[in-house]
């Protein structure tokens, strides 16, 4: 098949992306517009239609309200290029003679119903599934049937495999057979509108911030992901905090200007995740596996999706279902493709091994968030927003190391902190310098640490890490201040109160205040017997909230 020559539709990207929007949700129309406007896609290609409000729906809701009038007005409009027939399959599809469809990318806006329950009555048998209990059904997403609109014929019980998996060089007819399916989806519209802004600014300055992958989960192909996803990042001159626990990420671990999250094993957002005012870098790549992570996007607490989008992630992936693990985008193969260049549509495709399943990708899938290179943003870097510039630092600071020149990263580290003061970065130094034995220049690096007296939740146990630090270089009542400030925020919850209690009476001793120490074994003593109370009362799951 051809490009169609409508109107221009071939120019770009954007001109051939198709927006979906639910007809009778303001909010819906509201997304589509902004995303128009904002990417520049022709208004003409918005697809309204009438819809179900509700995330879940019957087969024949979404063949009646979504599927067929939608392939019939992409078939009209000549998006996909095929001849429709009086024919209809068993789930009561108009059969049509397709050889491909002329869209860049289709995006699902919020409002959309997410998922499709099981039909006992439409289930057949798959060839060569017929022993595997698991794949008896035909519960699915809706986007994952969407990507088999130009198709043709296909059971929608189980899976249909992926061609473009793995696939770098598909052939022009083969990705024609694809429609790839974007959703702009979260608990609010809010979020979403917050989405596609956030997309937008990080492709102007390039996504800037830390890498954090936790490895260990319950099987190991999830743990080889991992790994090989924490490789990749040091390659890419990212100093990425890995977890080796079998837990998620604790909440007291050091998680500022989260960029790329990597991590499972939790059925819901947990950690430092959770805290108070808790926020990612601007364009965030977040994805964490487990069942049922898409199962809801309008909560902000439940499950993964929807609570990372809430938090100011800009792409992530997860499953309406239980997917199994093998049939799942592959988080590794995801990072490495847009490391690689390819925006986050492509790359979605390109690590999924399965459609018409239980998957689904929320974001914009023009995002190319590694746009701009670290040199670029290095060069740039007097012109990133105060936030950003420092976390540019560490990175050029990393390739330095890498290369073997810690001088170099020192150096450069020195000048970045004359010319613009950061935690993150006085950190990186002292911690460079305690390296080399150098207490006197490691306590100078953060020596405006204890003045800090309110600062960001991402930031309060890269703060800590600066007062175990002075603590280190011989500095107690500096030390003692840091986690005087930190005790002193109200919002911190009491997990990290008790953590930090116990350090804190040490260094309150070591300075010689003994008044502080004795009133925070106090406070310690009282908290420790508030949890052990409600340990008592609740069941052991809630002990710890």
């Amino acid at each position: 098949m051809g490009i169609i020559a409508i109107s221009g539709r071939s120019a770009g990207l954007a001109d051939r992306v198709v927006i979906l929007a639910n007809a009778d949700d303001v909010d819906s129309l509201r997304i589509a517009k902004h995303y128009a406007d904002k990417r520049g896609v022709p208004v003409a290609n918005i697809i309204a239609l009438p819809m179900p409000m509700t995330e879940t729906i019957t087969w024949r809701e979404f063949v009646l309200s979504i599927w067929q009038p939608l392939q019939d007005e992409l078939v009209k409009q000549e998006w996909i290029d095929a001849t429709p027939m009086k024919l209809f399959d068993d789930v009561g599809r108009r059969k049509i003679a397709s050889s491909g469809h002329n869209m860049s990318y289709l995006v699902v806006c919020r409002g959309v119903p997410l998922k499709i329950n099981h039909d006992q009555a439409l289930f057949q048998e798959v060839k060569g599934l017929e022993n595997r209990q698991e794949f008896k059904t035909n519960r699915g997403a809706v986007d994952a049937e969407l990507s088999m609109m130009a198709y043709g014929q296909y059971n929608i019980n189980a899976f249909v495999p992926n061609p473009l998996f793995r696939n770098e060089k598909p052939s022009r007819l083969l990705s024609e057979t694809i429609v790839k399916v974007s959703r702009l989806d979260g608990p609010t519209a809010d979020d979403v509108i917050s989405l596609i802004n956030s997309t937008l600014d990080a492709e102007t300055n390039g996504l800037i911030g830390r890498a954090y992958v936790d490895v260990k989960g319950p099987h190991q192909q999830g743990i080889r992901w991992m790994e090989l996803a924490a490789e990749q990042l040091k390659i890419m001159n990212y100093d990425p905090e890995v977890h080796d626990d079998p837990e998620t990420f604790p909440v007291g671990v050091r998680m500022d200007a989260p960029a790329i999250y990597l991590g499972w094993y939790a059925p819901d957002l947990n950690g430092p995740f959770a805290l108070p005012g808790f926020r990612f870098a601007p364009g965030a790549i977040a994805i964490h596996i487990h069942s049922y992570s898409a199962g809801t996007l309008r909560s902000d607490s439940k499950g993964w999706c929807g609570p990372l989008i809430a938090r100011g992630a800009v792409a992530t992936t997860g499953a309406v279902f239980e997917p199994y693990l093998q049939l799942m985008h592959f988080p590794n193969m995801i990072l490495d493709a847009l490391a690689g260049g390819l925006n986050l549509g492509d790359a979605a495709y390109f690590s999924l091994p399965v459609l018409s399943w239980q998957n689904v990708v929320i974001g914009d899938p023009l995002y190319q968030p590694f746009k701009r290179s670290l040199n670029e943003q290095w060069l740039q870097r007097d012109h990133l927003p105060s936030r950003l510039a420092p976390y540019v630092t560490l990175r050029e600071m990393q390739r330095l190391l890498r290369a073997g020149f810690t001088k170099d990263a020192a150096d450069i580290a020195r000048q970045e902190s004359k010319e613009r003061p950061s935690l993150a970065v006085g950190v990186a130094l002292g911690e460079l310098l305690l390296a080399g034995n150098d207490k006197t220049g490691a306590a100078d690096a953060i020596g405006f640490a204890p003045h800090l007296k309110s600062v960001p939740s991402n930031d309060w146990s890269l703060l800590r890490t600066a007062g175990d630090m002075l603590a280190v270089c011989e500095k107690p009542k500096e030390a003692l201040a840091v986690y005087a400030n930190l005790l002193a925020i109200k919002e911190v919850p009491r997990t990290l109160q008790i953590e930090w209690y116990r350090p804190g009476i040490k260094m309150a001793n070591a300075a010689g205040d003994m008044s502080l120490a004795i009133a925070w074994e106090h406070e310690l003593t009282k908290l420790l017997t508030e949890v052990k109370n409600k340990a008592g009362r609740s069941p052991p799951d809630e002990a710890s909230n």
